[in-house]
């Protein structure tokens, strides 16, 4: 049930410790998971009006407040539009890196800016399609404690088969 070796392989392969991968059987799992445990609040959870559409799915399940957040006229997700006056008013942000349909992805230095504007609200980064364009951010885990990186064996792996996904986190969001 805890998955022990292949949580260690994924952590070494990313050069983390286990405690920082939480396994799930494939990543929609591991983003309902999330989802339930980290964006249940009073307050609306931030997210592209153009993206992966079972976000809206997990948000109806578990009666999650949405505020969808316009893409730019190039179809980029702006990061500016996720600030907001009092960042405690939001149960946190959840992107795709690179955002899904669109292809267009976030630099680091954005999603540190993202990051930066709710230092107290889990930022999930669901990065199913990094690899076939785009930066991880699983690097700033260390530096941002809300900083929560989903990723799956689905696409760029062509292990859709075995439904494994992961996240990566600061050990209290794993724990969480």
């Amino acid at each position: 049930p805890e998955s022990t070796a292949l949580r260690e392989a994924i952590a070494g392969y990313h050069g983390l410790a286990p405690k920082h991968v939480f396994l799930g059987n494939g990543s929609d799992e591991v983003l309902a998971h999330a989802f339930f445990a980290f964006f249940q609040h009073a307050c609306p959870l931030l997210m592209p009006d153009i993206s992966y559409s079972f976000y809206k799915v997990y948000c109806g399940l578990y009666g999650i407040a949405a505020e969808t957040v316009p893409l730019t006229s190039g179809m980029q997700l702006d990061v500016a539009g996720y600030a907001r006056q009092d960042a405690s008013s939001v149960a946190g942000v959840v992107i795709a890196n690179p955002n899904a349909p669109t292809g267009i992805g976030l630099s680091l230095a954005e999603i540190e800016q993202l990051l930066r504007l709710h230092p107290h609200r889990v930022v999930l980064v669901d990065e199913a399609y990094v690899d076939f364009g785009g930066e991880s951010a699983i690097r700033l885990v260390d530096k941002y404690p809300n900083l929560l990186v989903v990723h799956t064996f689905s696409k760029s792996r062509s292990l859709a088969g075995l439904r494994v996904g992961y996240a990566i986190g600061h050990k209290d969001l794993i724990e969480g």
